[in-house]
C-alpha cells in the first residue's frame, strides 16, 4: 500500500486555494440559476469574469430627486360632481383646493357616465328641496336649458373653474400621524401623475370623492354590511351599474301622443309594458322602466340599461361591463324602433366613456344613517343637508328588478356621516355617505349629498384656523347654521318632516333598520 505524500503547500498556499475554490462554488451558483432561467442561455459575462473587488466598483451614489411637494388646506379625491360642490365652497371661502382623479378624464357619473337623467329631491308634498348651487343644474335641467352633454360640460366647467385639477394619477403612498381624539390623521400622499412622474400633496383635510374610494379603501377602515346580506349572498354585490343609452332621431312628439300617461313634452319615465318584452342576450344585463328624457332635436337619453355584478374598483370588470353594453344596446335600438311609435327612424348616437356607478362599499363613519332615520324624518344638531328620496334599491343579479323599502317625507344629514371613522381629517362625498346598505338607497341622491358637501366646504372655510371639525360644539353650530342660511340660501336647520314610524316599538324599528321589515308592505297591515 502505497503511503500519502504530505501536502507540498505552505498553511497560506491551502487557505488561498480554499479561497479560490469557495469563490468558484459562488460563481457557479449564480451561473446555475442563470441557466435555470434559461436553459440554452450561455454563462454570464459575470459568471465567466472574476468580479473586480469592493474598491474597484465603488461609486458615488446618485442623491435621489427631491418629489415635487405641494400643500394645500383641502384636498379631493377624484372629479364626481357631488365633491366639486365642496371644492367650490371651500375655494369661494379663501381655502387653497386641489383635485386628483384616478379617473384618466374629469367628470365622473356626469360628464364621462352621462348620466343626464336628474333625479330631484321633493318631500312627501311634492315640494322641491334642492338647495345651493346644484339648484341652478336642476332648474336648468327642468327648464329644457341643461340637457345636452356640452350644456352639462359648461355648467361643470363653471363649477370648477380655477381649481387646479390632474387627472389620471395613482396613489402611491398614504402618510399618516396620530391626530386628535384618539384617531388618526392623514398628513400627505404620494402619487403618481399620468405621465409617471411622481409627486406628494399634503393638505389638512382630504376628501374621498371617487366611486370606488380610491383613498378611503387604503386606511384602517370598517366595511358596513351590504345588500348582500339583506338578500342573503355571501358573495359582496353591489346595486347595479347603469350604461346611459344614447339616440338620435326620435320623433319625441308622436312618441309622447302614443303613450300620454307615461311621456310628458320632456320626460318619458316607466313604459314597462313595452320593457318588459325585451329579452336580453346575456344574463348579466337587464332593461327595466324608462327614465328617459328628450334633449331637443330628436335626441333622447336613457337610464334604464343594467349591469350586473360590476366592481369599479377593477378596471378589468368596467371594460367587460363596457363591452357588453355596446353589444346590447344596438339590440335594444332594434326592439324599440319595432315597438315604440315615434322610434321607427332612431339611431344609436354613440356610448359613453363610462359606466352609471350606483354603489361601491360603505365605510364606517362617525354616524351611520338609518332607515329609521330616514322613514323617521329625524334631524341632528350638525345637520349640513336636507334630504328626501324613495328609498330606492336598484337590482342585483339575485333581484333584477330591485325593490322600494319606503318613500320619507324629508330627513337630515348630519357631518358625522361624512367624517370617516376613527380619522380626524378624512370625509366622505357622494356615493360615500355612511349609511346603511338600505338607508343608501334614498341618501344616495345627487341633490341630498351635494348639498351636504357644499355646506361641509362653507364650514371648512369658516372655522380655517380656528378649530377642527371634530371640536365643534353646538355653540359653532347655532353660529354656523346661520351663516350658511344668510350667505348662501342654504337652509338646514329649523326644518321638521313627517314621521312615519311614529309610535312604532323599538323592536319593530331595529327589523326596520335590519330590513326585516319592508315599510311599503308592513304599513298596510301594522296594527297600531
Amino acid at each position: 500500500m502505497r503511503r500519502k505524500k504530505k501536502s507540498v503547500l505552505p498553511r497560506w498556499g491551502f487557505l488561498a486555494v480554499l479561497l479560490v475554490v469557495l469563490a468558484g462554488s459562488t460563481i457557479g451558483y449564480v451561473q446555475f440559476r442563470d441557466n435555470r432561467a434559461d436553459p440554452a442561455a450561455k454563462p454570464s459575462a459575470a459568471a465567466q469574469t472574476p468580479a473586480p473587488s469592493a474598491a474597484a466598483s465603488a461609486s458615488p451614489v446618485p442623491t435621489p430627486k427631491p418629489i415635487p411637494a405641494e400643500t394645500v388646506d383641502v384636498a379631493i379625491i377624484g372629479s364626481e360632481l357631488e365633491g366639486m360642490y365642496l371644492a367650490r365652497a371651500a375655494a369661494d371661502e379663501g381655502l387653497s383646493v386641489k383635485v386628483i382623479d384616478p379617473r384618466a378624464k374629469a367628470g365622473g357619473q356626469l360628464l364621462q357616465g352621462e348620466m343626464l337623467f336628474l333625479d330631484e329631491t321633493r318631500d312627501g308634498s311634492g315640494k322641491l328641496l334642492v338647495q345651493g348651487r346644484a339648484k341652478e343644474l336642476f332648474d336648468g335641467f327642468r327648464a329644457g336649458k341643461i340637457r345636452k352633454l356640452s350644456e352639462f360640460q359648461t355648467y361643470y366647467a363653471k363649477l370648477v373653474n380655477g381649481i387646479p385639477m390632474e387627472s389620471g394619477i395613482t396613489i402611491q403612498e398614504v402618510a399618516a400621524a396620530p391626530g386628535i381624539q384618539g384617531t388618526e390623521a392623514v398628513q400627505s400622499v404620494t402619487y403618481k401623475t399620468a405621465d409617471g412622474t411622481e409627486k406628494k400633496l399634503t393638505a389638512s383635510y382630504w376628501v374621498e370623492n371617487s366611486d370606488f374610494a380610491a383613498l378611503a379603501s387604503r386606511l384602517a377602515v370598517t366595511r358596513l354590511p351590504g345588500l348582500e346580506k339583506f338578500y342573503g349572498q355571501e358573495q359582496i354585490e353591489y346595486m347595479s351599474a347603469g350604461m346611459m343609452m344614447k339616440f338620435k332621431n326620435v320623433d319625441w312628439a308622436r312618441f309622447q301622443a302614443a303613450y300620454k300617461e307615461s311621456v310628458n313634452e320632456s320626460f318619458a319615465i316607466g313604459l314597462t309594458g313595452v320593457t318588459r318584452g325585451y329579452k336580453p342576450t346575456n344574463d348579466s344585463v337587464f332593461l327595466r322602466g324608462l327614465n328617459a328624457v328628450s334633449q331637443r332635436d330628436g335626441e333622447v337619453i336613457i337610464n334604464a340599461f343594467l349591469l350586473y355584478q360590476v366592481d369599479p374598483s377593477d378596471d378589468a370588470s368596467i371594460a367587460a361591463a363596457k363591452e357588453l353594453g355596446q353589444k346590447e344596446i344596438p339590440l335594444i335600438l332594434q326592439y324599440f324602433k319595432k315597438n315604440m311609435t315615434g322610434w321607427e327612424n332612431a339611431e344609436l348616437n354613440g356610448f359613453p366613456d363610462y359606466l352609471y356607478i350606483r354603489e361601491y362599499n360603505h365605510y364606517e363613519t362617525d354616524y351611520v344613517l338609518k332607515v329609521s332615520d330616514v322613514l323617521g324624518a329625524r334631524m341632528f344638531p350638525d345637520n349640513v343637508s336636507i334630504a328626501g328620496y324613495p328609498l330606492d334599491l336598484q337590482g342585483l343579479k339575485a333581484n333584477k328588478w330591485g325593490i322600494e323599502m319606503g318613500r320619507p317625507d324629508k330627513y337630515g344629514m348630519p357631518l358625522r356621516s361624512f367624517q370617516l371613522k376613527n380619522y380626524e381629517n378624512v370625509l366622505m362625498a357622494g356615493k360615500n355617505v355612511g349609511t346603511t346598505a338600505i338607508a343608501y338607497g334614498s341618501a344616495r341622491i345627487q341633490p341630498n349629498t351635494s348639498l351636504a358637501a357644499e355646506s361641509i366646504g362653507v364650514i371648512l372655510g369658516q372655522i380655517h384656523g380656528k378649530k377642527k371639525l371634530r371640536e365643534l360644539t353646538e355653540a359653532d353650530w347655532s353660529t354656523l347654521h346661520p351663516y350658511l342660511e344668510s350667505k348662501y340660501a342654504i337652509k338646514v336647520t329649523g326644518v321638521t318632516g313627517t314621521n312615519k314610524i311614529a309610535g312604532w316599538t323599538a323592536e319593530e324599528i331595529a327589523k326596520l333598520d335590519t330590513g326585516e321589515i319592508v315599510y311599503p308592505s308592513y304599513v298596510k297591515t301594522r296594527k297600531p
